[in-house]
């Protein structure tokens, strides 16, 4: 079909193929634009100045991209035409916009534009994944890099990612830190080590009360036995936060730490913002089954007005025998050190340097190196090793740590041949397939059997397989947690200013945080990426994520939501099918917290939320000067409801054609307070949670309103979360020339029931996954 398509194209005239766009404009485009469109921007009228009939020469008007653009983003989004206009039938919007792409943009739906990316440094959560996959070091980036910036919802995009000169200078010092923690020193001969969660400790016959939390107010010890596995003195190191109180307080509690009987160190706690805090000290102990033991004890209480604070232990860490008879390697030092320790003999040293140096920079660097680069790094350790007071092992470090702060670790970089020829597109080369894939999936460098696979060139052929594999490695919790928490907004979660006094009526901050536990925040976290975490991983369709008559609760979080029957900690499947007002992200704490205001809900922002996020279909920003909510209390009396005042909000001219969009969907959360508790009032009035979308649907609740957008919106929510894990796993905002890879992805879910790993799929195997093209 496409070879006949271009002898035709070859056959006939100039004239008559240049005639086409015109006749069909004429025909069939310009009947529709004077029907839907003239009325604000035709006919001498020209609203925000746009105007799509003044124009001297037809053919340049249907050559300009720029005038086109925004007619083709406003139609497809529903920005255009205004909500109180007619709207375009859903045949005559998609013939608009095909169109426009077949004969403005001018797109190949058989060879779809794979777009640019900008050659992207790692941001701060993928060099921390980084170090630990390469080296197994912990190393928190959030107290050493600035926060990144963020392009199109997440912080992994290209023309974002700049690096400064001080930033520069970071990833110096990081290098040698990270190099240090992987290999301190002696790292060969370490002293054993075990690491215990503070999950594990627990109060003797209460399972659900465990270290990781403890009120101040209330005496409380909790205990683990730890098998040990030789006689000795050993050290003990507490690792703790203080948890509560958002603002100082008075409020103090003593602790004391013993093992094995003996006392390991004790002191007083009180309002401490750091994420870890330590307490260690020594103790001698017994090979077999020893008590670790924590205690709290009240002290000060907080003051009138002040809340409570509360201890949470993240883990303990046994180091010892601490005589030295006793040694294991580090886990850095096995991870590269693959051989053990290095040989005697000089050029065995410089044969070893070289398998370690091959080994890890393949990796680090995502691609084999040549032999002159290798060498440079041999030489570092070689050199290092000559050197008085030093050993193999620091010619090694100083090698990694070169590694570490080079643009080929730093940066993301694709090479391809005429990179500065927009008409060039290649395929991008399998070590780049593969460093695409990881980071999409692990966040985080490829591992051995990637980079196997690309070095045979073989990857292309493997990559449902691998993309199986992936999912079903405990790295790819990653991007669950990295796209859910940009997507839906769920890592501001924890830190979303929302007052509980005000939202629950309660007469003291104190109250408050009784009835909102801190730890519901991130309870809801959890819940939110569970859900996604299980339509991913069990091949669940994607309307799921909004139609869900489960969710995965723990006790507590069921207990907020006033759902009875779940005991426990632990997150576990909950049938929802009594609680028909629940289930799907929509209805979820986390969502409704993020899209409401610090002391009541906000349709306009959940509205906002659902249209950006859920249906891909964004409201245009607001205009200046645009009077708060709250000034149309007056006017509503008494104790109004929000859809009163919303009412009154939108008769403001400037107000009613965005509202129309937005406020069916938020009011018909409205059910929902700010915290994510159902509620049927609202100062004693009945709350109505029904409405109309734009595009005509009914729904009486929430419930209704779930099932509209899984069923009736259903394209349009495959549309929208198509665009974002796309943007997610390339890089780059989506762009019009996108749209016939967007089409396909669509077109894949509704062929295989909408089930998401299909869209990862789709995604890998799409043109922009896997071709790059030159920069403009």
């Amino acid at each position: 079909m496409l070879a006949r398509a271009i002898l035709t194209s070859l056959l006939l005239p100039a004239a008559v193929m240049a005639a086409e766009p015109e006749d069909s404009y004429k025909k069939e485009i310009q009947p529709l634009l004077e029907d839907y469109c003239f009325s604000c921007h035709g006919d001498g009228t020209a609203k925000g100045k746009f105007s799509m009939d003044d124009y001297k020469d037809l053919t340049a008007h249907l050559s300009d991209r720029k005038h086109w653009l925004p007619v083709w983003r406003n139609v497809r989004s529903q920005i255009m035409p205004p909500s109180d206009k007619d709207q375009f039938k859903p045949a005559e919007k998609r013939k608009l916009q095909e169109w426009i792409e077949k004969n403005v943009f001018k797109l190949d739906l058989e060879n779809p534009d794979p777009g640019r990316v900008t050659i992207r440094r790692l941001n701060r959560t993928e060099y921390q994944n980084a170090v630990f996959d390469l080296l197994g070091v912990e190393y928190d980036t959030k107290d050493v890099f600035p926060p990144d910036d963020s392009g199109y919802g997440f912080d992994n995009i290209g023309d974002v990612l700049s690096i400064s000169p001080l930033l520069m200078e970071k990833y110096i010092a990081a290098a040698d830190e990270v190099v240090a923690l992987a290999l301190p020193q002696g790292a060969a001969a370490q002293v054993p080590r075990i690491d215990i969660d503070g999950k594990a400790f627990k109060v003797p016959f209460d399972a659900k009360t465990t270290g990781r939390w403890l009120p101040f107010a209330k005496k409380e010890t909790v205990t683990v036995d730890q098998d040990i596995p030789y006689d000795g003195d050993y050290q003990i190191k507490v690792e703790y936060a203080i948890k509560g109180a958002t603002e100082a307080t008075v409020h103090e509690a003593n602790m004391v730490v013993k093992a094995g009987g003996s006392k390991v160190g004790d002191v007083s706690l009180g309002w401490d913002q750091r994420r870890v805090i330590d307490l260690t000290g020594k103790a001698p102990l017994k090979k077999g089954k020893q008590t670790f033991e924590i205690s709290l004890t009240p002290g000060r209480p907080p003051a009138a007005g002040e809340e409570e604070l509360f201890f949470t232990l993240q883990r303990v860490i046994v180091q010892g025998p601490l005589g030295g008879d006793k040694r294991e390697y580090a886990k850095g030092y096995r991870m590269i050190f693959v051989d053990g320790p290095a040989p005697t003999e000089p050029t065995a040293r410089a044969k070893y340097a070289r398998k370690i140096m091959r080994s890890f920079v393949s990796r680090a660097f995502r691609k084999p190196l040549d032999d002159s680069t290798i060498d440079r790094l041999v030489d570092i350790v070689n050199e290092v090793d000559r050197q008085p007071g030093k050993e193999f092992e620091d010619g090694i470090k100083q090698a990694i740590a070169t590694c570490l702060a080079s643009p080929r670790f730093l940066f993301r970089v694709e090479i391809q041949p005429e990179p500065n020829n927009p008409a060039k597109i290649v395929p991008l080369d399998e070590y780049s397939i593969a460093a695409r894939l990881s980071f999409f999936l692990w966040g985080s460098v490829p591992d051995d059997e990637l980079l196997s696979l690309a070095f045979n060139t073989k990857l292309r052929a493997n990559l449902h397989a691998q993309i199986d594999r992936m999912l079903l490695d405990p790295r790819s919790e990653r991007l669950t947690e990295n796209f859910i928490g940009q997507w839906l907004q769920a890592r501001d979660v924890e830190n979303v200013p929302i007052s509980a006094k005000d939202i629950l009526g309660l007469g003291s901050n104190r109250d408050a945080a009784r009835a909102f536990d801190v730890r519901l925040r991130s309870d809801m976290q959890t819940e939110t990426k569970m859900l996604f975490d299980f339509v991913l991983r069990k091949d669940r369709p994607a309307e799921e994520l909004i139609s869900a008559r489960y969710s995965f609760l723990n006790e507590r979080l069921a207990g907020f939501y006033g759902i009875k029957g779940v005991e426990g900690e632990d997150f576990q499947p909950v049938d929802l099918t009594e609680h028909p007002e629940r289930g799907g992200l929509l209805t979820q704490g986390s969502v409704l917290m993020v899209t409401s205001n610090p002391t009541r809900t906000s349709p306009v922002k959940r509205g906002l939320f659902v249209l950006d996020n859920i249906l891909g279909t964004p409201s245009p920003p607001p205009p200046p000067d645009v009077p708060k909510l709250e000034s149309a209390s007056t006017a509503a009396g008494k104790n109004p409801t929000m859809r009163e005042m919303m009412e009154i909000h939108r008769s403001k001219p400037d107000c009613r054609g965005c509202h129309a969009r937005m406020d069916p969907i938020g009011l018909g959360l409205e059910n929902f307070n700010a915290l994510g508790q159902f509620r049927p009032d609202d100062h004693g009035k009945k709350i109505d949670a029904g409405g109309v979308l734009l595009t005509g649907e009914k729904f009486s609740n929430v419930g209704e309103l779930k099932d509209v957008l899984a069923t009736k919106r259903k394209g349009d929510f495959y549309r929208c979360l198509s665009e974002k894990l796309l943007t997610y796993a390339i890089g780059r905002g989506v762009e019009y020339y996108d749209a016939p890879t967007v089409d396909q992805l669509v077109e894949r879910l509704e062929k295989n029931n909408g089930k998401l790993r299909e869209l990862v799929y789709g995604i890998v195997e799409s043109a922009p996954f896997q071709k790059r093209r030159g920069d403009e």
